[in-house]
């Protein structure tokens, strides 16, 4: 069965697809025509603000100009700065503004497959068995077997997210995607080598390492050097 496409006649929602448009024009079209390159072109604001256009590129797919080191996803249809990967398990694209969060879902996974491990094992060895008080009672009849399942599923997550975070910090480290390693575009020689200080604190958007462990905050881009602007 094809995908069937589902079209709301909404005059409200009409109106307020219609002002989104209309702010999206003329903040991207109007402002930089009118107002920033005639004020470049005096000299009143720096050229780097307006330079890194020049180093954007055609997507062949969706035919939209977008920075370098961008991809465009097939799964959902529009091409994500800084791409990745797809993962299926947050059914979204892990990019430029969502990798930190990423980064931090798989971090305090592990935390908690941890936990949960330590707390089966020391079932095993600390804790007595529940009293059989009542047979009829799933739980006192199957404890052993549940407590041993999770344990199973505790370990395989432990497996899984420890690869996922481990290849998820040599890409930063490296300062290359999962699409880039496949892809083998990304060659050490084409841009300078940052260290990993820089690398850390470009994705989680500030360099206070306390923060790269708080997801209630907002992602500011972090100011790069310009000798790095170039290449990212």
């Amino acid at each position: 069965m094809g995908l069937r496409i589902h079209f709301v006649v909404d005059p409200h929602g009409w109106c307020c697809m219609g002002l989104i448009v209309f702010v999206w024009l003329y903040n991207f079209f109007l402002i930089p025509k009118i107002v920033l390159f005639p004020h470049y072109e005096e000299g009143h604001i720096p050229g780097i603000l307006i330079i890194k256009r020049e180093f954007w590129e055609l997507c062949n797919k969706c035919n939209l100009m977008r920075p370098k080191r961008s991809h465009h996803c097939s799964r959902c249809g529009h091409c994500v700065r800084r791409m990745d990967h797809h993962c299926p398990w947050i059914n979204n694209c892990v990019g430029e503004d969502n990798h930190w969060l990423f980064l931090q879902l798989c971090f305090y996974t592990e935390l908690l497959t941890c936990y949960a491990l330590m707390f089966s094992f020391c079932h095993y060895y600390y804790f007595l068995p529940l009293k059989k008080r009542n047979l009829d009672l799933f739980v006192v009849r199957h404890e052993l077997a549940i407590m041993r399942l999770a344990a199973f599923m505790g370990i395989t997550m432990l497996v899984g997210i420890t690869g996922l975070f481990y290849t998820q910090l040599i890409g930063i480290i490296t300062d290359t995607t999962s699409i880039e390693k496949m892809s083998n575009c990304c060659e050490e020689i084409s841009r300078p080598r940052k260290p990993w200080q820089q690398t850390f604190s470009e994705v989680f958007g500030t360099r206070w390492k306390i923060l790269w462990f708080i997801p209630f905050r907002r992602r500011q881009p972090l100011r790069v050097p310009y000798h790095f602007a170039n290449h990212v």
